[in-house]
């Protein structure tokens, strides 16, 4: 069983880490995070010279025509480095949803403005329930003259504050099952009627409240067929997970390799404080679950990549990645001591990333509870 990356999987990894580590230093980390946009349009569009933004896309459409488990790699080294900005919300949920569902006319118009960098799309789904189930979308598509009128509110909306199309989860009918009923629509999101709010979040990364006040839009932007889109919203929910728990498994290892060197040159007592127990065990507990981390999430991205069934997989590993960044961020904390708890610190940018990363797309419990029913309880 070969668990190892492919020579071009290994380039891959590490031009991002050697580019990352260049062009997206912690400095830069904090200067967006305090800014409204969230992002470096200088970065962006290097990323995008580098092809990352079409990396999954096929050569039509202006991409490099890699496949998922290349896109997992890539987020990884993301999460080592909190890259801020829209590529998650542009790639994974809006480019991913468009090239899965979408028509040959909307990936025409889409995909290749999404490869070039020109164009930053996010997914409007969870409303003020937070949860990440069809009974959930009360938002209203209202068909009306050959169109549709949305209305409703969306929250936690990511990067919906500098997106150029939203795509909005919508219920265009009523019925006994809620899975049925829903559509997606691509709406452009300077439309009249869309009014974007700015989140403050623990994360500072930009998530946002969105009203649809009757936005008028038309039947072309409907991505799928009309009342059967929640098969794609739960495919995208698969692959945004399996993305964030890739990013997750970077954040862990950046944070290991954090404290292990640090408990390498501190030296409290005559000696380095990795040469006592409490910190040597406090270390090998975190390389345990960093590992564990990685195994689980690679092993869902296979699958994903490869098309095989792989709810169970994804519930688990983001169960457990969930669970472990946390922990390897707070023994981290202990590691460090005093100093690590400050916000001069960069132990505390994964902090923050941990506790966002572990409730987007539903947390632990939500997991386990998807994991117990895959084994039929």
């Amino acid at each position: 069983m070969d668990l190892g990356l492919s020579e071009e999987q290994e380039m891959l990894k590490k031009l991002a880490r050697d580019f990352l580590q260049k062009e997206c230093p912690k400095r830069l980390v904090r200067q967006l995070d305090e800014s409204d946009q969230g992002y470096s349009s200088e970065l962006w569009h290097k990323m995008a010279e580098l092809g990352w933004m079409g990396l999954v896309f096929p050569e039509k459409y202006g991409g490099s025509e890699r496949n998922f488990l290349d896109l997992t790699i890539l987020l990884e080294e993301m999460g080592y480095n909190i890259v801020p900005g829209p590529f998650f919300s542009t790639v994974v949920l809006g480019g991913l949803t468009v090239l899965t569902a979408g028509s040959e006319e909307q990936k025409m118009e889409f995909l290749p403005k999404i490869a070039s960098g020109e164009m930053i799309l996010s997914l409007a789904l969870t409303e003020p329930t937070a949860s990440y189930d069809a009974a959930s979308v009360k938002t209203k598509a209202i068909a009306h003259n050959g169109k549709y009128v949305i209305k409703g509110t969306k929250l936690f909306v990511l990067n919906a504050n500098v997106a150029d199309y939203i795509l909005c989860v919508a219920r265009t009918k009523q019925a006994k099952n809620p899975e049925n009923g829903i559509t997606l629509f691509l709406v452009d999101a300077k439309s009249p009627g869309v009014k974007c709010t700015l989140l403050k979040t623990l994360a500072r990364d930009k998530q946002c409240e969105v009203v649809f006040d009757n936005v008028t839009v038309s039947e072309k932007s409907i991505v799928g067929e009309r009342d059967g889109g929640w098969p794609i919203v739960k495919d995208v929910l698969q692959k945004a997970t399996v993305a964030k728990c890739a990013e997750m498994v970077g954040g862990t290892q950046a944070a290991l390799d954090m404290a292990v060197n640090y408990a390498k040159e501190r030296v409290q007592f005559g000696r380095p404080i990795g040469s006592f127990q409490a910190i040597q065990h406090y270390c090998a507990n975190m390389a345990t679950d960093v590992s564990g981390s990685r195994f689980v999430t690679y092993k869902a991205a296979w699958k994903v990549s490869e098309g095989l069934p792989a709810a169970l997989d994804v519930a688990i590993a983001k169960a457990w990645a969930s669970e472990a960044y946390g922990r390897i961020t707070l023994s981290a904390h202990q590691i460090f001591g005093a100093i690590g708890f400050t916000m001069d610190h960069d132990i505390h940018l994964y902090y923050r990333q941990a506790k966002a990363a572990e409730i987007i797309f539903g947390d632990a419990d939500f997991q386990r509870a998807i994991v117990a029913r895959e084994l039929g309880l």
